[in-house]
């Protein structure tokens, strides 16, 4: 019998590349994304949120899109005062940023770094749910160094009506480089009375398999890098197309559609953007991600780094795609 993927497909928050102008380009030509997050908003107390994050949460930005807005705070009044910010533009859930690693975030208590606090996430999440009639997700780590802290952050979870839990299977301490721990992500899943999604390296559609495998009752699967990579890999997720596991496995890479992306998010970041370095700075960052999949990567990936204006780049992404075969 075909595997069939049941689960969600949730598009992770990648700061300073999965804002409004990608999540438009990618819904326009890519199927199975159920959610995407917002990269974080950070309240600023008396001011709330910053010009770029407001671009990135309005709805005439996002329409016809299923976004959930990431919150970074440890502060329970900010995060309830953006919150209902949020409710008043229509949307339905947000979710607290619990794992962001970052040294500057970490330092001040926030993201991962709160993690190290249970009486002061104990609190917080108490006056929260006191004031607010939204869906709360959270999206934390394992720990902040050591896996076996997942036991009691599940605890404090199941304590609150969260939404859902999206589990790290890292700790603070590993960022992004060491290998996932899917023991460890068991024993949170096994603990949790919340619905709970996987997130942490996924890259292939092999990846989805193994992992839907090892547990068939996640209810979502977050991707991050491996969807820069291959923005494709989400339609591993699409149930209305009934796409299975070996039917995509076989599927080509659908340059086309790849290039009408590409060129949709050049266009898109010319639109909002004043001077093309900060257009390429973008681009190059995308391309920096998904350069691997084309063929003399190496070469063109040097030609697109070192492009020094749009035209320029725009050549040479031309060229590349006149290698696959699309004019």
């Amino acid at each position: 019998m075909e595997k069939q993927c049941k689960v969600q497909c949730y598009a992770a928050p990648l700061e300073g590349i999965t804002g409004y102008i990608y999540r438009n380009a990618h819904r326009k030509y890519f199927r199975g994304v159920d959610k995407y997050f917002t990269p974080f908003v950070t309240p600023k107390p008396k001011k709330g949120l910053n010009t770029r994050e407001k671009n990135d949460i309005l709805p005439e930005h996002n329409q016809d899109i299923p976004v959930v807005p990431q919150i970074l705070t440890n502060k329970a009044e900010d995060f309830v005062k953006v919150t209902q910010m949020m409710e008043e533009l229509g949307y339905k859930e947000v979710n607290l940023n619990l794992g962001c690693p970052s040294g500057t975030v970490v330092s001040k208590k926030k993201g991962s770094g709160f993690l190290s606090d249970l009486d002061g996430m104990n609190t917080f999440f108490d006056e929260v749910f006191s004031r607010i009639n939204i869906d709360v997700s959270v999206k934390t780590r394992l720990g902040v160094d050591d896996p076996e802290e997942i036991k009691e952050l599940i605890t404090l979870y199941n304590r609150f009506p969260i939404s859902e839990v999206i589990i790290h299977a890292r700790v603070r301490e590993d960022y992004y480089k060491k290998p996932v721990n899917y023991e460890a992500f068991a024993e949170g899943f096994s603990l949790s009375k919340h619905p709970v999604c996987y997130n942490g390296d996924i890259f292939t559609v092999q990846d989805i398999h193994k992992l839907t495998e090892k547990f068939p009752d996640v209810s979502a699967v977050m991707v991050g890098r491996g969807m820069i990579a291959n923005p494709q890999i989400t339609e591993a997720f699409d149930i209305e197309n009934s796409l299975t596991f070996e039917h995509f496995d076989t599927m080509e890479i659908d340059y086309i559609r790849w290039k009408a992306f590409l060129d949709e998010l050049c266009y898109g970041y010319e639109h909002i953007m004043s001077g093309g370095r900060n257009v390429l700075f973008k681009l190059k960052e995308v391309w920096s991600y998904m350069i691997p999949f084309f063929p003399e990567s190496e070469r063109y990936g040097k030609k697109i780094k070192k492009a020094k204006t749009v035209t320029e780049y725009q050549a040479i992404v031309n060229a590349l795609f006149l290698e696959v075969g699309v004019h």
